[in-house]
């Protein structure tokens, strides 16, 4: 048993210690908006906060997790930053296939959230964990622009 704080709501779950925390939120839980991409944590589509910070939730072990707070895509809703963010995707057209999108949306808001205006270089760094095989790196990076001049 392990109990987690997903987008403030509490769960005690009984899976296997070693399950992946994205497989509880997906197949457990049904928040599907985090995707599986690579399963090594080099994609950036399985992106979520744990404690506020920027996780991978197809490398993390359930177990690892206990009492710790979970924030989805679905959890954004809740922020600020988040909805900032989310708007900027849409007014500028980020979005091409979207597979990805859910990751570069939180990713692109802990930045947001570390440093309100950053540079060209602050977003490059940040974002150099998300891939984006459709290309739209520019568009991601007018967004967080225009999602930094909105705050």
């Amino acid at each position: 048993m392990v109990f987690l704080h997903v987008n403030g709501t509490g769960y005690e779950l009984d899976v296997p210690d070693d399950m992946p925390l994205l497989w509880v939120l997906r197949d457990i839980l049904g928040l599907t908006g985090t995707k599986f991409g690579c399963g090594i944590a080099q994609c950036g589509a399985c992106t979520v906060y744990l404690d506020g910070e920027v996780g991978r939730a197809c490398v993390i072990p359930v177990a690892a997790l206990a009492n710790r707070k979970v924030t989805t895509i679905e959890g954004m809703v809740n922020s600020t930053v988040g909805k900032r963010v989310q708007q900027a995707w849409l007014d500028i057209d980020v979005v091409q296939c979207g597979y990805c999108q859910s990751g570069q949306i939180m990713s692109a808001a802990a930045l947001l959230g570390r440093i309100p205006k950053p540079t060209d270089s602050d977003i490059d760094l940040a974002m150099a964990g998300n891939i984006c095989r459709c290309g739209t790196y520019e568009r991601i990076r007018a967004a967080i622009h225009r999602a930094a001049e909105a705050a």
